[in-house]
C-alpha cells in the first residue's frame, strides 16, 4: 500500500483546536448547564501550565465545592499553592489529599514537598519515607526524599559553622515581628524607624547583634525573645533600703523542684484579693485531682474555686476539660458556653476564649453534630487564629462533606430520577434530562448505566468532552459493560478520532465478540477511515490537525523509527512494506493512518 504524508505532519504539531461545531454547542451547554468539577479541574491545569496561579486556585477551589471527595482537585490546589509561595495552605491541602486516598503516592510528595518548602526537614523526611514504605518503587518520592535530606544535611553543616550567629537567626526570624507586636511595650519599638532598621540588619546577618547590644532596646527584645525576666534598672532598685537577709532554702526531696515559699501577709489584702488566692489553691488541686483522674474530686474542687472567685472563666474552662475527657460532652458544651459568657464580660484574653470554643467544638463533634461543630471551631478563629484549631476545621468540613454525600445517596431515588431523565431524552429536552441523570448520579454515584445515559444525553448538545468525562468515568466503575465501550466509540468517531474509536470499539468486542453494536461501530469506522475521496483538502487538513493534538499522536511522531518508516514509503518503499511486518510498527502506523495525519493513496 502506497503512502504519502498530509501537509500538517511537515510542520510541528499545531496547538489542540476545537471545532466550529463543538465550540457552539459547548457555549449553548454553558448557558444552560453549570461546570462540572472535571471542567473546573481542567481550567486549572490550564492557568497552572501558563503560570495564572492565582486563577488556577480558584479553578481548584471551585473543583472542590463541587466534589469535595476527589483527592486529585485538593493534589492539584496544593501544587499551585506551592508554586505561589504558600506552603502552609499547600500542606493543608496535602493533608486533605492523603486523608481521601491514603493509597496514592502523589499526596505524600505533596506533603514531603510543603514541608520541604517551610524547612521542616525532618518532617518532610517521614511524609517521604511513609510513602515509600506504602510504595518503594516510586521514583518522585525516591527524588523528593533525595532532594531535601541534601538540603537538611547542609542545613545541618551550616549550622554547626555558624553557631551564634543561626542561634540569632532563629531567634530574630519572622516569627519575632508578631511576638514582639503582642506586647505593648515592644510594639511601640517596631513604629521607629531606627529599631526597625537595626531589627532588620540582625535578620540580614545575625552575627550583627554583637554590635548593637549596646542598644538597651535590642538587649530588652533578646531577653524578652529568650524568654528571659527583664533586667531591673538602676534608678528603679531601692538603693536606700539594707538589703532583705536571703532565706534559707528547705533542703529538697529527690527528683523534686525546690520552690521558695513566699509569705504572704493577708492583712493589708482586701476579701476580694483573698478570695482570688483561695480560688488558685482551689484550683491547683483540682488540677491534682484531674491528673490522678479523679474527675468528681476535681470538678468539686473548681466549683469551689468559682465560688471565692466567679469572675474568672478559667476554673469554669478547667470544668470543661473535665466533662470533656469523661466524654460528658453536653455537660463540656454547657461549660464552655457558660465560660465564654463570663470571659466576655471580664475581657478575658482572646487567646483563652478561642481555647474554649475550640473545647466545645470538640465536644460537639464527638456528638456528631458536625454542623455545630464547624460554627464553634469558626467562631474560635475569629477570636484568635490558632494552626491547629484550622486543622480541625478543615478535616471536619471535609468529613462532613463526605458524610452528606453519603447520606444523599439512594437507589430508589436514583432510579426514580434516570426514569425521569429517560422521559425528558425521548421527548428531546436534552437540559432537563441532563439534569436528572445529574440528580441521579449524585444519588447512585456507582450506577454505570446512569452514566453511560447521561453521556448520551451530553452529546445531544455537543457536549462530547463531557459525554466522554462520563463515559471513561462508566468503564471505570463496570470495565465489562459492552454499552460503554459503543457509547465511547461513537463518542470518538464525532469527535473525529477515528484511530481512538477503533480500539473502544475493538475493546467491547473482547469483552462481547458476538456484539452486533461493536462490529457495526468497527465497520463504520473503518470505512470513515479508508473514504477520504469526498473530503476537501481543507476538511483533511482540519482532520489531520484534529489528529496533531492528541498526545498519543504526538508521542508516536516523535519516535524515530516511525519517522524513518514514514520516509521510507517515498524514498524506499520495499523497507517500509518490510517494517510493516512488525506488529508494534503496523499498529502505530494504522493509529496514524486511522487519525488522518497519514493518508492513503
Amino acid at each position: 500500500r502506497n503512502c504519502k504524508l498530509s501537509e500538517s505532519t511537515i510542520y510541528p504539531p499545531p496547538k489542540p483546536q476545537t471545532l466550529p461545531a463543538v465550540r457552539q454547542t459547548a457555549i449553548h451547554r454553558s448557558n444552560t448547564m453549570p461546570k462540572t468539577a472535571e471542567e473546573y479541574k481542567g481550567e486549572g491545569n490550564k492557568a497552572l501550565t501558563s503560570g495564572d496561579i492565582s486563577a488556577a486556585i480558584e479553578s481548584y477551589t471551585q473543583a472542590i465545592n463541587l466534589d469535595p471527595t476527589h483527592h486529585v482537585y485538593y493534589s492539584n490546589r496544593s501544587a499551585a499553592y506551592l508554586k505561589k509561595g504558600d506552603a502552609l495552605k499547600a500542606l493543608e491541602d496535602a493533608e486533605s489529599t492523603i486523608g481521601i486516598k491514603r493509597d496514592w503516592p502523589k499526596g505524600y510528595g505533596r506533603k514531603g514537598a510543603a514541608l520541604h518548602s517551610l524547612k521542616r526537614y525532618r518532617d518532610s523526611v517521614t511524609a517521604y519515607e511513609k510513602g515509600l514504605e506504602l510504595f518503594p518503587n516510586d521514583a518522585s518520592l525516591k527524588s523528593g526524599l533525595a532532594d531535601v535530606s541534601r538540603d537538611r544535611d547542609a542545613a545541618s553543616v551550616s549550622s554547626s559553622k555558624n553557631g551564634m550567629g543561626n542561634m540569632m537567626g532563629s531567634l530574630f526570624g519572622p516569627e519575632a515581628i508578631g511576638r514582639l507586636a503582642l506586647n505593648p511595650k515592644f510594639r511601640a519599638y517596631l513604629d521607629e524607624p531606627e529599631f526597625m532598621s537595626k531589627l532588620q540588619m540582625i535578620q540580614k546577618d545575625p552575627n550583627n547583634i554583637t554590635t548593637m547590644l549596646s542598644d538597651p532596646r535590642i538587649m530588652e527584645v533578646m531577653q524578652y525573645l529568650l524568654g528571659m525576666p527583664p533586667m531591673e534598672k538602676a534608678d528603679e532598685m531601692e538603693v536606700d533600703k539594707p538589703a532583705a537577709p536571703t532565706p534559707a532554702s528547705a533542703p529538697s526531696k529527690k527528683d523534686e523542684p525546690v520552690v521558695e515559699e513566699v509569705m504572704v501577709d493577708e492583712s493589708d489584702m482586701t476579701e476580694e484579693e483573698i478570695n482570688k488566692k483561695k480560688a488558685l489553691e482551689c484550683k491547683s488541686r483540682g488540677n491534682e485531682l484531674y491528673k490522678a483522674k479523679k474527675f468528681d474530686e476535681a470538678l468539686a474542687a473548681y466549683d469551689e474555686a468559682i465560688a471565692l472567685d466567679p469572675k474568672n472563666m478559667t476554673f469554669i474552662a478547667n470544668k470543661a476539660s473535665v466533662y470533656l475527657t469523661s466524654q460528658r460532652y453536653e455537660e463540656c458544651v454547657a461549660s464552655c458556653d457558660e465560660a465564654l459568657v463570663v470571659g466576655k464580660e471580664n475581657r478575658a484574653p482572646f487567646e483563652e476564649r478561642a481555647k474554649i470554643l475550640a473545647r466545645a467544638g470538640k465536644a460537639l463533634q464527638k456528638l456528631k453534630k458536625y454542623e455545630e461543630a464547624i460554627e464553634y471551631y469558626k467562631n474560635a478563629q475569629l477570636e484568635h487564629f490558632d494552626k491547629g484549631t484550622q486543622r480541625l476545621l478543615k478535616t471536619l468540613e471535609l468529613e462532613k462533606r463526605k458524610m452528606d454525600a453519603a447520606n444523599y445517596q439512594d437507589d430508589e431515588k436514583a432510579e426514580e430520577a434516570k426514569q425521569r431523565g429517560n422521559n425528558f431524552f425521548r421527548n428531546k429536552e436534552w437540559a432537563k434530562a441532563i439534569k436528572e441523570y445529574e440528580e441521579a448520579i449524585k444519588r447512585s454515584p456507582k450506577n454505570a448505566p446512569i452514566r453511560n445515559n447521561l453521556s448520551a444525553a451530553l452529546c445531544k448538545i455537543g457536549d462530547f468532552n463531557g459525554a466522554k468525562r462520563e463515559i471513561d468515568k462508566a468503564i471505570e466503575l463496570d470495565d465489562k459493560y459492552v454499552k460503554a465501550y459503543v457509547r465511547k466509540g461513537e463518542i470518538e468517531m464525532l469527535m473525529k478520532e477515528n484511530h481512538k474509536a477503533i480500539d473502544s470499539y475493538q475493546a467491547g468486542l473482547n469483552i462481547d465478540p458476538g456484539n452486533v453494536a461493536c462490529k457495526e461501530g468497527l465497520r463504520k469506522c473503518n470505512a470513515a477511515i479508508m473514504n477520504t475521496s469526498g473530503l476537501t483538502e481543507e476538511e483533511k487538513k482540519e482532520r489531520a490537525a484534529h489528529g496533531m493534538a492528541d498526545p498519543e499522536i504526538q508521542s508516536i511522531l516523535s519516535d524515530p523509527v516511525i519517522r524513518q518508516v514514514l520516509q521510507d514509503f517515498n524514498d524506499n518503499p520495499q523497507a517500509a512494506q518490510s517494517a510493516l511486518k512488525d506488529p508494534i510498527i503496523s499498529n502505530k502506523i494504522n493509529k496514524l493512518i486511522a487519525s488522518g495525519v497519514v493518508q492513503t493513496g
